[in-house]
C-alpha cells in the first residue's frame, strides 16, 4: 500500500514540475515579448507577471529574453544585486543556443537592455558602450527596427550628458525614417516608438532652452513635440504623464502660472491614482517651485517638504530633491533663519558636488566613444539599401571594379597628405613650446615684441588714414580681449567687438587688416584655433574631447567649420592631431 501511495506522490509531483516547465510555442514567446515590451512603459508589474511567465519556459531563447527583461525591471527598482544577478544568467542562456541568426538578434537585445540598465544608474557611458555593440550586431542582420531602437537610446544618452544638438538631430532623422517605414511596425510598435521619440526629442529642446533662454523658439518646439507625444501615448500612461509634466513646465517658464498650477495638481491626482511615485514627486516639486516663483513662500515650503519626505521613504536623492533643498535655503535666507537656511544649502551641496562629479565624468567618456566610434550614418545606408536593392545587384560589379581602383589612388594620395601634414604639424608644435618658453623667459619676448613694434611702426608711418593715437588704442583694447579670452565666446564678430571696445566696424576692420594682415573673420578664427592646439598640446584630457565638444568650447557654431579651419591651419584633422601628440 506503501509502495502504491509513494508512486502516486511521485507522478503527481512529477507532473507538476512538468507543467511548471513547458516550452512556449514561437507565437507565445513572442506574444509574451510584445507585451512585456509594451508594459515597461505602461505597467511595469504586469511587464513582470509576463516576464515571469515566460520564464517558465525551457527554451533557452525564452529563458534568456525573460531574465535580461526581469534585470531591466529590477534595476528600475533600484534592486541593483538582483539585475546584475538576472543579467548574467540571461547570458548564460543565450550561450547554450546553437549559432543562428536568432542568437545574434537576441544578442542584441540583451545589449539594448544592458544599455537601458546602465543609463537607469546613471553610467551613460557604459550604456552607450552596449548600445554601439549591440548596434554593430543589428547593423549585420539588417535588424532595422532594433537599429532604430539603438539610434533613440544613443540619442537619449547625449541629451543626457549636454549633447542636445546632436540629440534633436539624430531624434528628427529617426523620425523621419520611421514614417517612411511604418510598415516594418505593428501599430503598438510604432506608436510606442514614436512616443518615445517625440518625447525625449521635447525635452531636447526644453533643456537646450534651459542653457540659452533668450532663444524662446526652443520652447515653442518643446511645446509642439511633448504634445505630439501625448496623441502618440494613448495607450502609454508613464509616456503620456512625462509629456503632460514637462507641458506644464512649458506653462511656467512662459510665466502662465494659472495654467501651470493646474496641470500640476492634475499630475498628482493622476500619479496618486497609478502609483507612479517618481511623477508625483516631480509634480509636488514643480508646485513647490511655482509658489516661490510668485512669492507665496509658505506654500512652497509645504510642497518641497512633501518632496523630502518622499525622498526620505524611497532612499533617492534625485533631481527634485537636489532643487527642493536648494530652494529652502534660499527661502529660509529671505525669512532670516539662518540655521535652516545653513541645513539645507549643506544638504544641497554635499548632494550636488556627488552628481555633477559623476554627469562631467560620463559626459566625457561618452563624448569621447562618440568620437571614435560613431555609427551615425548606418541607418540612412540601410534605408537607400532596401530602396534600391534591384539596382544595386545590378551596379555591384563596376563599383567593384572602381572601388578597387579609388582605393589605390587614396592610399597614394594619403601617404603623400599624411607626409604633408605630419611635418607642417610637427612644426606647429615646435612653435607653440617655443611661446610657452617664451612666456617663461619675458626678456627674450621683450626683444621680439620690440623687433615686431619696430617693424610695425614703419608700416604705419608709410600709409596711415586714421589717426595713429586712436589706431594704437584699438590695438591695445584688441589685445586685452584676448588676455580675457573673449574670442572663445560665439558672439565675437566684428559688430560685437566693434561695440566692446567702443568703436566703429569700418575702424576696427581696417585696424585689424592692417596689424595683422588678414580680415577679422579670419583673424578671430586664428585666435580660437590656437587656442585649441595650445590646449591638446598642453591638457592631456582636451585631447579626448569629440571635434563637436571642442568647436563649442572655442564658439564655433558647428563642427563642420571648426573642422575646416582646423584643418587649414594644421593640415589635419582635430581627432588626427590629439593622437599623433
Amino acid at each position: 500500500m506503501r509502495l502504491i501511495i509513494s508512486f502516486l506522490l511521485f507522478f503527481v509531483l512529477n507532473n507538476s514540475f512538468a507543467q511548471q516547465k513547458k516550452e512556449l510555442t514561437e507565437q507565445e514567446y513572442l506574444l509574451l515579448q510584445d507585451k512585456i515590451r509594451l508594459n515597461l512603459n505602461a505597467n511595469r508589474d504586469s511587464a513582470a507577471v509576463y516576464a515571469y511567465k515566460m520564464a517558465k519556459s525551457d527554451n533557452n531563447k525564452h529563458m534568456a529574453f525573460a531574465n535580461v527583461a526581469l534585470a531591466y525591471l529590477f534595476q528600475l527598482k533600484d534592486n541593483t544585486a538582483k539585475s546584475t544577478e538576472r543579467y548574467t544568467l540571461a547570458f548564460q542562456y543565450l550561450d547554450k543556443m546553437p549559432e543562428s541568426r536568432d542568437k545574434i538578434q537576441l544578442k542584441s537585445y540583451l545589449y539594448n537592455y544592458g544599455g537601458l540598465i546602465d543609463a537607469a544608474k546613471g553610467n551613460y557611458s557604459a550604456a552607450l558602450e552596449n548600445y554601439q555593440k549591440g548596434m554593430k550586431i543589428s547593423v549585420q542582420i539588417d535588424d532595422i527596427i532594433q537599429i532604430v531602437k539603438f539610434k533613440s537610446n544613443i540619442a537619449f544618452i547625449n541629451d543626457a550628458i549636454g549633447n542636445y544638438q546632436l540629440a534633436i538631430k539624430n531624434l528628427k532623422q529617426i523620425n523621419d525614417f520611421i514614417d517612411k517605414n511604418e510598415s516594418f511596425y505593428t501599430k503598438d510598435q510604432f506608436h510606442t516608438i514614436k512616443s518615445n521619440n517625440n518625447l525625449t526629442l521635447a525635452g531636447s529642446y526644453e533643456s537646450w532652452y534651459m542653457k540659452n533662454q533668450s532663444q524662446t523658439r526652443l520652447l515653442d518646439s518643446a511645446a509642439y513635440f511633448y504634445q505630439k507625444t501625448v496623441s502618440y501615448s494613448q495607450n502609454l500612461p508613464m509616456n503620456n504623464i512625462s509629456a503632460k509634466i514637462s507641458l506644464g513646465n512649458v506653462y511656467y517658464m512662459k510665466n502662465d502660472f494659472k495654467n501651470a498650477e493646474k496641470t500640476y495638481y492634475n499630475i498628482i491626482f493622476f500619479a496618486q491614482q497609478n502609483n507612479f511615485n517618481r511623477e508625483h514627486k516631480i509634480a509636488t516639486y514643480n508646485l513647490g517651485n511655482l509658489y516661490y516663483e510668485i512669492k507665496k513662500y509658505d506654500k512652497a515650503l509645504v510642497f518641497f517638504k512633501k518632496v523630502d519626505s518622499v525622498s526620505m521613504v524611497d532612499n533617492r536623492k534625485d533631481e527634485s530633491f537636489l532643487k527642493s533643498n536648494y530652494y529652502q535655503a534660499k527661502i529660509y535666507n529671505i525669512k532670516k533663519e539662518p540655521e535652516m537656511a545653513f541645513k539645507h544649502s549643506k544638504i544641497y551641496l554635499d548632494n550636488y558636488e556627488k552628481s555633477e562629479a559623476k554627469l562631467n565624468n560620463e559626459a566625457l567618456e561618452v563624448n569621447y566613444k562618440l568620437g571614435t566610434g560613431d555609427l551615425s550614418n548606418e541607418m540612412v545606408t540601410i534605408q537607400k539599401k532596401y530602396e534600391k536593392d534591384v539596382l544595386l545587384n545590378k551596379a555591384l560589379k563596376v563599383f567593384y571594379v572602381l572601388l578597387v581602383i579609388g582605393i589605390v589612388f587614396l592610399l597614394i594620395k594619403n601617404i603623400r597628405d599624411k607626409n604633408k601634414a605630419h611635418k607642417k604639424m610637427n612644426a606647429l608644435i615646435e612653435e607653440f613650446k617655443a611661446n610657452l618658453e617664451k612666456k617663461e623667459n619675458p626678456q627674450i619676448e621683450i626683444a621680439a615684441v620690440e623687433q615686431e613694434e619696430d617693424v610695425l611702426l614703419k608700416k604705419e608711418n608709410a600709409n596711415l588714414s586714421i589717426d595713429e593715437a586712436k589706431e594704437n588704442k584699438i590695438v591695445e583694447k584688441l589685445l586685452a580681449l584676448e588676455n580675457k579670452l573673449e574670442y572663445l565666446n560665439a558672439d565675437f564678430t566684428l559688430s560685437y567687438v566693434a561695440k566692446k571696445i567702443k568703436t566703429n566696424t569700418t575702424y576696427l576692420s581696417y585696424v585689424v587688416n592692417k596689424r595683422f594682415g588678414k580680415s577679422f573673420g579670419e583673424y578671430s578664427n586664428e585666435l580660437k584655433i590656437n587656442y585649441v592646439i595650445n590646449e591638446m598640446i598642453t591638457n592631456h584630457m582636451y585631447r579626448k574631447y569629440s571635434t563637436q565638444a571642442i568647436a563649442e568650447s572655442v564658439g564655433f557654431k558647428n563642427a563642420v567649420s571648426f573642422a575646416k579651419s582646423f584643418r587649414k591651419r594644421t593640415g589635419v584633422s582635430p581627432a588626427q592631431f590629439a593622437n599623433n601628440i
